[in-house]
């Protein structure tokens, strides 16, 4: 007879001793207005995020916009320098200092990121702010909602539709002025005569925004963000994150301001449930870290507010590690944090060398298709056509010359000059002095100087093919 596996009764509580929270797109988030040194924090933040994508799309820089990606000559231009296909390289280095940087400040100090300059809870905020402007205060709201439709309501959510295609319209504008050049987009857009595929992406851009930022707004980062999924593993002990303090804050309970709350056995926290209504994903900030928290700081600032009020001290909301909840002391410098802080530094130094000896001249090489031919002086010649880009903002000449080339001539356009940033095709050939090859096969080298600035050069390498027998 086989062993049996032994079976335990559990009891099972009744379903109605569960609470269920509230999905989002349960109820709609009504938002309370609320000022604070977190707030002030975001807007400066924000603002200057503003200015610097709204403003910089129409600086202009030498006769031309100063930040443009030209993808029809797949050139960046940023400022005094032009960026080349060949110098994508550089992106993606610079995207991965981003990464390790967003990767730092998440061991510091949580989902800070998001709070206070992800573009995502950037615009929803704005959006809110429309709203606030257009159908009133977070009570306001709520009625207008439940509220028959009436030419009141009406007019109201014309107002803050209206307000927010507005700036989803320019959002989209100036992101796609960014690749296009925006005062002809601009232009062309308001007098209807913007071709099919900017309309296209412009239309695309005011769409998702006055989607994600309108309708979805805590959902993408709830649901959608992958952030929001991976943060949590890279916190650890000593990060600092969002937190209610329950030694200090519980019991919680009403009372009256002039009530001796420790005689009666209550805690600081009044329950006044104002870090929630303040919060934009909805969420009860007392019942400890969760997914959800963008690290806004919202519940900080009206926490704050009523600790004012009540006369007790701030910080029953605050940023606090671990460590601290629990009566310790957070450990600002730790092996984790101090690895993502060097390896930063590390890369931005690795970057701004390759910057610096980024060479301003770049040379590539084709061959012909033919394999080789004889020119009318009886000689061996193969063809090529060098690919030479101009990097600099100004007008340089060059000298084109064959490298440790014994028995080889270059033949064709060896002195030419190029605009700043041009772009040119040189044909050139290269004819064999000898009769007889010593292989069918030679490496050769191109070797491109700039006669006016010696330190700028650039080497390409080829093959020359000739007949071993002739």
């Amino acid at each position: 007879m086989s062993d049996r596996i032994p079976v335990q009764i559990v009891e099972i509580a009744e379903p109605s001793t569960f609470k269920k929270k509230p999905a989002s797109s349960d109820r709609h988030i009504h938002t309370r207005s609320f000022t604070g040194l977190f707030r002030n924090l975001r807007l400066a933040g924000a603002g200057f995020l503003f200015l610097l994508f709204f403003g910089t799309v129409w600086l202009n820089w030498g006769g031309r916009q100063a930040v443009l990606w030209d993808l029809a000559d797949s050139k960046f231009h940023i400022f005094g320098a032009t960026f080349w296909p060949q110098d994508f390289i550089l992106l993606s280095a610079l995207l991965i200092i981003c990464a390790f940087g967003l990767f730092a400040i998440t061991v510091f100090a949580g989902r800070v990121w998001c709070g206070y300059t992800c573009p995502q809870s950037s615009w929803t905020w704005v959006f809110m702010w429309c709203e606030k402007i257009t159908e009133g205060e977070r009570n306001q709201r709520i009625k207008l909602d439940a509220a028959p439709w009436s030419l009141n309501k009406l007019a109201r959510r014309s107002a803050k539709h209206t307000l927010w295609l507005a700036i989803s319209l320019l959002t989209g504008l100036t992101f796609v002025g960014y690749f296009t050049p925006i005062r002809p987009l601009a232009e062309e857009l308001f007098t209807l005569q913007l071709g099919g595929v900017s309309l296209f992406w412009i239309l695309f851009f005011t769409g998702a925004t006055y989607i994600n930022a309108g309708w979805m707004r805590e959902a993408v980062c709830m649901h959608m963000c992958p952030y929001a999924r991976f943060q949590s593993v890279m916190f650890d002990k000593d990060t600092l994150t969002i937190a209610y303090d329950p030694a200090r804050g519980e019991s919680r309970g009403p009372r009256k301001k002039d009530v001796d709350h420790k005689a009666k056995g209550l805690g600081d926290c009044i329950d006044c449930h104002m870090c929630v209504q303040v919060c934009p994903t909805g969420i009860d900030i007392r019942d400890g870290l969760q997914m959800e928290c963008i690290g806004c700081a919202a519940c900080i600032d009206a926490c704050d507010s009523i600790m004012d009020k009540m006369g007790y001290a701030r910080g029953l909301v605050g940023y606090k590690s671990e460590h601290t909840l629990q009566g310790g002391t957070t450990n600002w410098l730790r092996p984790r944090l101090l690895g993502y802080i060097t390896a930063l530094v590390v890369m931005i130094g690795a970057l701004v060398i390759a910057l610096n000896q980024r060479p301003m001249v770049s040379m590539d090489v084709i061959k012909d298709r033919g394999l080789f031919r004889e020119n009318n002086l009886g000689q061996i010649e193969n063809i090529y056509t060098l690919k030479v880009i101009n990097k600099t903002q100004q007008t340089q000449h060059y000298r084109l010359r064959l490298l440790d080339a014994d028995g080889f001539e270059l033949h064709g356009k060896t002195e030419f000059s190029l605009a700043a940033g041009e772009m040119s095709d040189v044909p050139v050939s290269v004819a064999m002095l000898a009769d007889r090859p010593q292989s069918s096969s030679q490496e050769i080298s191109f070797e491109l100087l700039d006669t006016d600035e010696p330190g700028i050069r650039s080497v390409a390498h080829s093959r020359f093919v000739a007949p071993l027998n002739r």
